[in-house]
């Protein structure tokens, strides 16, 4: 996976030379949800518990971000993978899983099911779920009918009560610390794993 730090996501990132896996940030543009709201936390506690769920580890999660590395963002997750733990096409599949999951959890937290594609402050989570499965679907109505019903799917997995109560506990803890790093992370979810 390749380093972001700007709000445009590619589907592969350069390698990390300083160690064995590879960091990617999910750090939407949320330009109308405040620092530290709970629909930021939940938002980004659905891309960690995502992570988390398909192999990956949660480097950090914040809801208080540097403003210096690029545009403006209210919060962001930053996720390693182990190299060469998964063919091209899985590590596409879990980073479109991923990249929805922020949407899907921000959805169900609100009661309000939207369309991923339809929310602007959603659009950076799109444009990485739509790249990343490109590499494997290239007719685009295809595509979009994947990424739909992974959206859905990821609805009632994330509805489930035991996974739910993962994210809400994430949430609770971002928004009464603002940042968590992988040690706090692993403690807070460790009764669910």
């Amino acid at each position: 996976m390749l380093i972001t730090t700007d709000q445009s996501f590619r589907s592969r990132s350069k390698r990390n030379s300083s160690s064995s896996c590879d960091i990617i940030k999910y750090n939407p543009q949320l330009e109308t949800i405040s620092p530290v709201s709970d629909l930021s936390a939940y938002h980004e506690s659905g891309h960690a518990f995502m992570a988390l769920y398909v192999g990956a580890r949660v480097h950090s999660m914040t809801v208080d971000p540097d403003w210096d590395d690029g545009p403006q963002r209210y919060a962001d997750v930053q996720i390693e993978w182990a190299a060469g733990q998964f063919t091209e096409k899985e590590f596409h599949e879990k980073n479109v899983l991923i990249s929805l999951a922020g949407p899907v959890a921000e959805m169900i937290h609100s009661g309000e099911p939207y369309h991923p594609a339809a929310v602007a402050e959603w659009s950076s989570d799109w444009k990485l779920a739509w790249a990343s499965a490109g590499t494997f679907l290239t007719e685009e109505q295809k595509r979009l009918q994947y990424l739909e019903q992974t959206s859905v799917e990821l609805y009632q997995l994330l509805s489930r009560d035991d996974y739910w109560q993962v994210i809400a506990t994430l949430a609770d803890h971002l928004v009464a610390h603002e940042t968590l790093e992988a040690d706090e992370i692993l403690e807070i979810v460790q009764p669910w794993i």
